[in-house]
């Protein structure tokens, strides 16, 4: 899931004052950080690169910056632009923000899109014909906010202390939640028609978080909502989630009091469409779910906010176009940006205003400070295209925070196995480096796939780190001339059974080599990998 709620500003009927979704703690901002929320800030206003800011502050944040829903849906990724999509993109992820890891049978491919957003003025939200008016609202619950709704995640003592928190029958509200993402299953498309109707006809003022055209990603923050809501028992994994989305959300201008807004469209959407089991346990159980997962992604945005800028600017210093579709685009941040190997950020051009893709990062952290990304333009990338077919050095881009949970541990010597496809390898060569920076001699076994040999853009690059280390092997495995996948080429070799596994390519690939991986003996702990499109969280 890419990114879940970050959504209105509350007007008085959203209980926002003290109604069911009101946050228990409200965040206390950094000293001096003042959020600022003026509508109509766009990157055409760039201030210059190396400019210090002053305090804590984290810049302008704009509720015009970014779009809350593309975190959501996207998958960490190298890229995700309806592109070829490599774990390397927020929610996923997520990613990371500890990524929360997919279930290789829950893994789909994005679907391509070919609408292109235009530069006018957002069009309003077709509303469906029995959506309520501006002077209508979904009808207010007159009950108190149930008791324990805002218990945190992982807090409930287990009901089988005896057993491991993924084998704990489900919680009651857990059944509840279930039960009505069932229930509107086949309606999926009107329920997010209806959610979006809500939230933009009764709070016009979130409009503009999100991008001109909606087609293409509208579903992201009501499907990350619903999927966490739906794993709200898998607490180990979920927090870490959940803490990641908070902190990226802040790059949109997202505050705590526009998440009731977005639980009383999201109550009304379900409660209409599943109505036929929609009683007043299903409704409390939906309740406490959205306020507790509200609650994880408030607390991390605020904690946030005392130590690292909500977004940074970034000034395009290199521009290296390796085949015609792929270039290496190699940026200085406007202030120190801390990451790890293995991570990834999201990325705004200024040809495409709150439109955010996820890249990762193709190198471990350099003394110098630049930081570089492979991007590989498809048709219908609008950023991808931009990033390859426009940009050039002096421009200025905007990062989000750096997520990811795809990294080295370095508290073992136990060997890596590193399969990277297409612009997947750019987060794996970044492992090479952080391997050789720490003077450890682990074996690293590295299979850089493509489809041709021209796909094969890095691999002088992976070739000389071989030559430098003798602890390091590449090989490269062309599907069009060994006619075999690079998952299956894995089996030719080995044994892994000793070997931690990174993967990191388009989402079949990953689907495909976790499959494989699992099947000569590698145990899923060791498979990391981070959260592709369509990601639907681990049980």
């Amino acid at each position: 899931m890419d990114a879940p709620t970050t959504m209105s500003a509350d007007n008085g009927i959203s209980g926002g004052g003290d109604g069911w979704f009101t946050p228990r703690n409200q965040p206390t901002a950094a000293p001096g950080a003042e959020q600022q929320t003026a509508e109509g800030s766009r990157l055409a206003a760039l201030r210059p690169v190396l400019r210090t800011r002053t305090g804590n502050s984290p810049g302008p944040s704009t509720a015009t910056e970014g779009d809350p829903s593309d975190e959501a849906g996207a998958p960490p990724g190298t890229q995700t632009d309806g592109e070829e999509v490599t774990p390397a993109e927020e929610m996923a992820a997520p990613d990371d923000e500890t990524q929360l890891p997919a279930r290789p049978e829950e893994i789909h491919p994005p679907e391509q899109t070919s609408q292109t957003p235009t530069s006018t003025p957002a069009q309003p939200q077709e509303v469906p014909d029995d959506t309520p008016s501006t002077g209508l609202r979904v009808p207010v619950q007159r009950f108190s906010p149930p008791q324990g709704a805002t218990t945190p995640l992982g807090t409930n003592a287990p009901q089988f202390p005896g057993l491991s928190p993924r084998d704990q029958p489900p919680s009651p509200d857990a059944v509840r939640i279930r039960r009505t993402m069932a229930e509107v299953a086949p309606v999926a498309e009107k329920v997010t028609s209806y959610f979006y109707a809500l939230l933009f006809v009764r709070h016009p003022d979130l409009r503009p978080m999100f991008p001109a055209a909606m087609d293409a990603q509208r579903d992201r923050l009501l499907r990350a909502l619903l999927t966490a809501a739906e794993h709200i028992d898998n607490a180990p994994v979920l927090v870490s989630y959940l803490q990641n989305l908070g902190r990226g959300h802040r790059k949109y201008g997202t505050r705590a009091e526009h998440y009731p807004a977005v639980g009383e469209c999201l109550i009304g959407a379900l409660s209409k469409y599943a109505s036929g089991i929609w009683d007043t346990e299903t409704e409390a159980a939906w309740v406490r779910a959205y306020t507790t997962i509200s609650q994880v992604m408030i607390d991390a945005a605020a904690a946030d906010e005392l130590r690292a800028p909500a977004w940074w600017y970034a000034e395009v210093v290199s521009h290296d176009l390796r085949t015609p579709d792929v270039a290496v685009v190699t940026v200085r941040p406007d202030q120190p940006y801390p990451f790890l190997a293995g991570q990834y950020t999201s990325l705004e051009t200024p040809w495409w205003p709150r439109i955010w893709r996820h890249y990762s990062f193709a190198s471990a952290p350099r003394s110098d400070g630049l930081l570089s990304f492979h991007v590989k333009a498809v048709p219908a990338g609008w950023v991808s295209n931009a990033l390859v077919h426009r940009a050039h050095p002096g421009d200025v881009i905007r990062l989000g925070p750096p997520t990811g949970s795809m990294t080295v541990d370095h508290t073992t010597d136990s060997g890596l196995l590193c399969l990277g496809g297409g612009t997947g390898i750019a987060p794996i060569k970044a492992l090479v480096e952080d391997v050789a920076e720490h003077g450890a001699r682990r074996s690293v076994e590295v299979f850089y796939g493509a489809r041709t040999d021209n796909d094969l853009y890095d691999i002088d690059t992976m070739l000389r780190l071989q030559q430098s280390h003798p602890w390091l092997s590449v090989r490269a495995i062309v599907d069009r001339q060994a006619h075999l996948q690079l998952p299956d080429a894995v089996r030719e070799f080995g044994p892994w059974h000793e070997y931690d596994a990174y993967l990191s390519g388009p989402p079949g690939m990953i689907r495909s080599g976790v499959d494989t991986l699992r099947s000569i003996g590698i145990p899923s702990e060791r498979i990391r990998h981070d959260s592709v499109e369509e990601i639907v969280l681990a049980q």
